[in-house]
């Protein structure tokens, strides 16, 4: 488990850092004389070995013929067999989408965490709300069961204005344009690496009402949704490349926001106020708080 965290955290350094080869692709021999490309095949090589013993450990259960439940990786190794499928899946695909399950998406999760009960704390009378309502929904936080959030509809709004406010990647992933346009006046030539800033977008006044402040209210009895419909709200993008990863997000963070707003009353330590919680933020694979979100977490007890 250290191997593979550590693993984790170096892809996560590596891909959120600065090369100046990716805006200038004549200086690519620099990555040779700093290190980094050597550091980009020791981490490459370090994860294949990691995804490697993934896939044996499951080839060796299958061949042993033992009677077990099937996993992600059972399934696109049978898959893999398979000959009446009209594209071969090759070793090479089902190393990606592992990949794709364990990390992509951690980060943001986690970070998109950290904003939500940030946010929260900083404003008590939604906390207070959201904790009613799930309280509510799980028969006064005695009860414990899967969370839908259809049937939340107020914690919805919260995850929806806090992807708004801190979405986890304020840039999305860069998009090459297939042709030549004008773009107010500007022409952009065909084969250009085109940056979305949605950041940006989610927070323009022409769109939304005091859009600096956090308020979930916004969304409510609002058609916006987080599928990329509407050009003002895409924190997971939009069209056929929109983030492969967004239901399961969304579906994981509604699991753990739910059940710890339910279960515990929140606070800050040493007798901080609400406002003194600080916003900085810092920039990596996501857009993290700069400073740890360090709180106090006490047991929610029913009034019997």
């Amino acid at each position: 488990m250290q191997k593979f965290l550590l693993a984790v955290d170096e892809m996560r350094k590596l891909s959120s850092g600065f090369e100046l080869a990716d805006l200038f692709p004549s200086l690519s021999f620099l990555g040779g004389l700093t290190g980094l490309t050597s550091r980009l095949e020791r981490a490459h090589s370090c994860w294949d070995a990691i995804l490697n013993e993934i896939i044996e450990e499951h080839l060796i259960k299958s061949g042993e013929g033992k009677d077990m439940d099937e996993l992600i990786v059972d399934v696109l190794l049978r898959l893999r067999e398979d000959k009446e499928l009209d594209m071969h899946l090759t070793m090479d695909n089902i190393k990606a989408v592992i990949s794709d399950l364990f990390v992509a998406g951690t980060e943001t999760t986690s970070t998109f965490m950290d904003w939500a009960m940030t946010e929260l704390i900083r404003h008590p009378h939604v906390m207070r709300k959201a904790q009613s309502e799930v309280r509510r929904y799980s028969n006064g936080g005695t009860g414990a069961q899967e969370w839908e959030i259809n049937k939340l509809p107020y914690l919805s709004c919260i995850m929806k204005e806090t992807f708004r406010l801190h979405p986890a990647a304020p840039l999305l992933v860069p998009r090459v344009g297939r042709e030549t346009v004008d773009l107010f006046g500007y022409a952009v030539p065909a084969g250009s690496r085109v940056l979305i800033n949605v950041g940006a977008i989610m927070r323009d006044p022409k769109y939304w009402d005091d859009p600096e402040s956090f308020r979930p209210e916004r969304f409510e009895g609002s058609a916006v949704d987080f599928k990329g419909a509407n050009f003002e709200y895409t924190p997971f993008g939009a069209g056929r490349r929109i983030c492969p990863g967004m239901a399961f997000a969304i579906s994981n963070i509604e699991q753990w926001l739910a059940p710890l707003l339910c279960y515990f009353d929140w606070g800050l330590p040493d007798g901080r106020r609400a406002e003194e919680l600080d916003v900085e933020e810092s920039f990596g694979g996501a857009v993290s708080r700069k400073h740890d979100l360090i709180v106090v977490a006490t047991p929610y007890m029913p009034a019997m």
